[in-house]
């Protein structure tokens, strides 16, 4: 009778090792999975695999110096700036106009769309410098910041310069008016009158300037978002028309108690019946250097 032989039994191959080597790459391949998500983010990587963080543009009022187009650059006037708040809104002014306009921040670039300006006449060569700069701040820009100072580029290559500028306050800045107001609407200023008026409230509660055509003085105190004016004193000499028309807009609002805001660079005065004007901070620092010192003496009425 042939004899059975028994093969040996190969001991079975342990699977725990494999089983555990599996489970420590889902926490890894989670990982990746996560890191390609946030590098793939539009705007805010550079290739690499690296996500940039966005530049820092939010928060701040940032003051046009100039902006260039088909490589020729023109210097702002006097009140143009920009300013884009947390919640994806941006306002400012085109140096005549004011804007509003939606702004997302990825990365280095800025994107403004669905612009809304006010409709205000303006002269030459405010209407130039407003169109040039309101065709620029629009679509997708990339953004520069070195030594707070902002550069903004579009795609074609006309920028825009703007810097760092802390608030103004109320005294001791010289304000140049640059609208008139009527009711909810503002107005430009009558032709040829652009940059004359301008005041400076001084510490000792008073206030002096030029309307425009004569120079002025009076008292003034301030309370609580309030202006009342004293008696105002005027040089008396004989100006134009349109200088005239600005100078008794002007005194018809410095009349008794009034309203007041001050929006970083921006103050607006307002009289009970809705007349008012607005007017922009001068100077890089929000103070002409020596506007309270040329304003101590009084205009000598004639």
């Amino acid at each position: 009778m042939p004899t059975k032989t028994t093969m040996p039994t190969q001991p079975k191959k342990q699977q725990r090792p494999a089983r555990a080597a599996a489970a420590a790459l889902v926490p890894l391949l989670a990982l990746a999975v996560t890191a390609c998500g946030e590098g793939g983010r539009a705007g805010a990587g550079d290739g690499s695999g690296s996500v940039r963080p966005d530049v820092p543009v939010t928060g701040v009022h940032w003051t046009v110096e100039s902006v260039t187009v088909d490589g020729r650059r023109t210097d702002a006037p006097a009140g143009a700036h920009l300013a884009i708040d947390g919640s994806g809104r941006a306002k400012g002014n085109l140096g005549c106009n004011h804007f509003t306009a939606k702004a997302t921040v990825e990365g280095d670039t800025v994107t403004l769309s669905d612009t809304g300006i006010t409709e205000i006449g303006c002269p030459e060569p405010l209407q130039s410098f407003e169109d040039a700069l309101g065709a620029t701040l629009t679509g997708r820009l990339t953004a520069e910041l070195t030594d707070g100072r902002l550069t903004l580029t579009t795609a074609g290559g006309d920028t825009v310069r703007l810097s760092e500028q802390p608030p103004a306050p109320l005294t001791g800045t010289r304000w140049t008016v640059d609208s008139l107001i009527a009711g909810k609407a503002a107005t430009s200023l009558p032709p040829g009158t652009e940059g004359k008026a301008s005041l400076v409230f001084g510490k000792d509660h008073s206030v002096r300037g030029n309307l425009g055509c004569n120079q002025f003085s009076a008292s003034v105190t301030s309370d609580r978002g309030t202006l009342t004016f004293g008696r105002v004193v005027t040089t008396r000499k004989l100006c134009a028309g349109p200088a005239m028309e600005l100078e008794q807009a002007l005194l018809k609002v410095m009349k008794g108690k009034v309203g007041y805001v001050i929006d970083h660079r921006s103050l607006t005065v307002t009289a009970p019946g809705g007349t008012g004007f607005a007017a922009g901070a001068d100077g890089a620092d929000g103070h002409t250097g020596g506007a309270e010192k040329r304003a101590t003496g009084a205009p000598t009425a004639r």
